[in-house]
């Protein structure tokens, strides 16, 4: 008996770990996530309705970064980043970017994200480690104005393939300013090219401005966000 009881509890826990390791149950994981969230965000969108509220696509959250100069420590990095403020309805955007400070008056260097709620602003998020970032450097005194319609185009989900974007970030920087959006997929060539020319039509850039493209992987092996950047256009 001692025995079969033995073989039964190895059985179950051989079973057990079969599961664990068997990827169509990860994916099967994935997907009923996925599908949860969906029906969570048409709920949220449903009682912003009903309360006469006009929801938004997506939640987002505000983060703020106070980096210390010289530092590049990654978990200092992480433990300086601070939510601000989340919002789910044209509304509460409206009254939570009227409160920001404007880009002119932060110190630096500072970073100021945007991103879809669940994705934090780090390169090893599970939403970004896949994928990269298309920069644009501007002069410290326009900054301001770009942000703004950047964040806008964000919200209003007006950049092409949407889904494939995670936030966007406005750098301050002692010389310069620099924007920059990321997306989830960087070797999907076509969604990164669209993702170029909706941010240029968007933002109505001038062709004199340079964009460049760096995937997260390759921040992360050189430990820097806009140095050595693959991809111009």
């Amino acid at each position: 008996m001692e025995v079969v009881a033995e073989k039964k509890e190895f059985d179950t826990n051989k079973n057990s770990s079969s599961n664990a390791l068997d990827p169509s149950s990860t994916l099967s994981t994935i997907a009923n996530a996925a599908a949860d969230k969906e029906a969570e965000d048409r709920e949220r969108q449903a009682r912003d309705l009903k309360a006469g509220f006009h929801p938004l696509k997506h939640k987002f959250v505000f983060w703020y970064t106070r980096r210390t100069p010289g530092v590049r420590s990654q978990t200092s990095y992480e433990d300086n980043i601070k939510k601000i403020v989340d919002f789910s309805t044209v509304e509460a955007f409206w009254v939570c970017y009227c409160h920001l400070a404007r880009p002119s008056s932060l110190p630096n260097p500072t970073d100021l994200h945007l991103f879809k709620e669940g994705i934090r602003p780090l390169w090893e998020d599970s939403a970004n480690c896949n994928g990269g970032k298309w920069i644009i450097r501007f002069k410290k005194a326009i900054s301001g104005r770009f942000w703004e319609d950047l964040v806008l185009a964000l919200v209003g989900d007006q950049l092409d393939y949407g889904d494939n974007v995670c936030g966007v970030v406005l750098s301050i920087r002692f010389n310069e300013d620099i924007l920059s959006v990321w997306n989830r997929n960087a070797s999907d060539h076509q969604a990164v090219m669209a993702l170029r020319d909706a941010i240029k039509r968007h933002l109505k850039l001038p062709h004199s401005y340079v964009m460049e493209y760096k995937p997260h992987d390759a921040s992360l092996r050189d430990n820097s966000s806009y140095r050595n950047t693959w991809l111009r256009g």
